[in-house]
């Protein structure tokens, strides 16, 4: 099990950049698969982006390819999301989730672990 705590929301014009950081602890760290999720108001929550254990596999979701990255520091125990190029509809409450598998999924009942979110507004 990890303890997760995001970071690094706010609100922001569109166009902006913003990096979510998510704080982990617990001794098997480096054996959590992790991902983004986002809910926004009166939608169902939503796979953003997942990284592998080791960091060497990542997936993001169509929408935001080439605009967001996910990366990883085993060694900190921490979890990024960067950001571009942000879009009205990025709005979002944004989740860091783990998973003790080294592998990731798309779907969110595959994780065990949750963050309590951390708020991104954009503004057109």
């Amino acid at each position: 099990q990890v303890q997760l705590v995001e970071s690094g929301g706010g609100l922001v014009q569109a166009g902006d950049s913003l990096q979510l950081s998510c704080t982990a602890s617990g001794r098997d760290f480096f054996r959590f698969a992790m991902a983004w999720f986002r809910q926004a108001p009166g939608k169902e929550r939503e796979f953003v982006a997942a990284i592998s254990s080791s960091g060497t596999l990542t997936k993001v979701r169509n929408s935001v390819e080439g605009r967001f990255t996910i990366s990883r520091d085993n060694a900190k125990k921490m979890v990024y999301l960067q950001m571009n190029s942000l879009k009205p509809e990025d709005t979002a409450v944004y989740y860091c989730a783990g998973r003790s598998r080294g592998y990731y999924t798309l779907n969110a009942r595959d994780y065990d672990d949750w963050g309590p979110g951390t708020q991104v507004t954009v503004s057109s």
